[in-house]
């Protein structure tokens, strides 16, 4: 119920709120929505697999979407944030597939 509460409270905020990323930020909002996409479908893979835990749910979201937007980080102070950019939505564009394949199955048995 929290959650809930919690989402309609978000999107009601974010819609009455005038918000906007700064400018030296915005590279890394997109590595860092990636990152949390692949952290919540671990979580309902976890959820659907009965293993949930909602603390390591909570860790593996902030250290995920941290990881991610450190390693794009480097990857701009060594001039190649590009290519490691790149590299992040693969490989948390595979683990996310991986997840959804597994939900999938969880659902339709295929």
């Amino acid at each position: 119920m929290i959650a809930i509460v919690a989402l309609v409270l978000g999107i009601a905020l974010g819609a009455v709120l005038e918000f906007s990323v700064p400018l030296a930020l915005q590279p890394y909002l997109p590595i860092a929505v990636v990152a949390a996409l692949d952290a919540l479908f671990g979580g309902c893979r976890a959820y659907l697999d009965g293993i949930f835990d909602d603390k390591q749910f909570v860790i593996s979201f902030v250290f995920n979407v941290l990881v991610a937007a450190l390693i794009v980080f480097l990857g701009d102070q060594l001039g190649v944030g590009g290519q490691l950019s790149t590299g992040v939505v693969v490989v948390l564009g595979v683990r996310i597939f991986g997840n959804v394949a597994a939900i999938r199955r969880h659902f339709f048995r295929a």
